[in-house]
């Protein structure tokens, strides 16, 4: 895994919570951008879909994304906090946001089938 899982809980109410780090060696980090590594959305969106397939089945896919933002740079060895919450009523459809230390980084929607 290119990112360590240091816990990963749901709750009563279905929430997830993932606390995770991305290492320095993470592979995503080489080349973007030299000398100053940040995460690139795309793997912020991978960690929130393993979170969600963490308790769910593993065959699943994303089928759509919508509403994302973007607020912080993820720099290697962020501590972050995944926050994935199913939406009433729609079945596979979950907010989610990452948080880094207190601050929003990332935020969105994700629908899996």
């Amino acid at each position: 895994m290119w990112y360590k899982l240091n816990s990963i809980e749901k709750s009563d109410s279905e929430q997830i919570v993932a606390k995770i780090q991305a290492p320095p060696d993470s592979p995503w980090f080489s080349g973007h951008f030299p000398g100053q590594p940040i995460l690139p959305g795309i793997a912020q969106l991978g960690m929130v879909f393993d979170a969600i397939r963490h308790f769910g089945n593993p065959d699943k896919k994303i089928s759509h994304i919508s509403r994302v933002r973007f607020k912080q740079m993820i720099r290697p060895d962020d501590h972050l906090h995944v926050v994935v919450t199913p939406q009433k009523g729609q079945a596979g459809s979950y907010a989610f946001r990452i948080m880094l230390d207190a601050e929003l980084a990332c935020s969105g929607l994700m629908k899996i089938e």
